[in-house]
């Protein structure tokens, strides 16, 4: 794999805009002027995982938040705070939750290597790990455990999503998002469609509903 300077990198960039005013003279001018895009990211800090690449997709479609092991916090303010703004402002209709197998995050709440910051933060992880132990156990790989579990944390964090004040707000109002639960094979390039359903959950119950519209 190459390793670029940071001279090498700035020159990269040189490049690359040339390259795409050759293709679209207006493209930059296009892009000062706002952004409208149609997908919320949420994904994985690994290096290997921007999505734009896998989905060819332009600077201005994806609105991107991105964590060690693509968790959705409900006491992240930064998260919340994202998913507020591209819901309320930028009126995004998808947002997708995408995890990958061989994720250093599911592989240090497997196997509790972890200490810090990072332990803390992938712990909720771990107790999912817990709650499907004899599941995942009963896989014959090293390999294999830690990429169901990866695919059992995007299922997991679509249902925290739906578990936000801002999601059942959309939900209330028949306005919310498609939510989308995605796992990439970085042996492969290709994302698989967890096919997550919101009716495997009870999104908003009745107490909460009633509360919520009296406040």
């Amino acid at each position: 794999m190459i390793h670029y300077t940071i001279e090498e990198l700035l020159e990269n960039n040189q490049a690359w805009v040339a390259e795409k005013l050759a293709l679209n003279p207006e493209f930059f001018n296009e892009l000062g002027a706002g952004q409208s895009p149609p997908y919320l990211y949420v994904g994985c800090s690994d290096s290997r995982m921007p999505l734009t690449q896998y989905t060819q997709t332009e600077p201005g479609e994806i609105f991107v938040h991105r964590n060690i092991a693509n968790q959705v916090s409900l006491t992240d303010i930064n998260f919340l705070s994202i998913l507020d703004y591209a819901i309320a402002n930028l009126k995004v209709q998808h947002i997708i939750v995408c995890g990958h197998y061989g994720c250093g995050g599911i592989e240090a709440a497997l196997e509790g290597n972890t200490t810090g910051l990072v332990d803390n933060w992938v712990n909720p992880i771990r107790e999912l790990y817990i709650q499907k132990q004899l599941e995942i156990d009963s896989l014959p790989t090293r390999e294999e455990k830690i990429n169901r579990l990866a695919e059992l944390n995007v299922i997991a964090q679509v249902k925290n999503l739906y578990q936000t004040s801002i999601l059942r707000k959309c939900m209330r109002e028949n306005n919310a998002p498609d939510i989308h639960g995605w796992v990439l094979n970085l042996k492969t390039g290709l994302i698989q469609d967890m096919q997550v359903k919101s009716s495997e959950w009870d999104l908003i119950s009745p107490s909460c509903e009633l509360e919520e519209n009296v406040t």
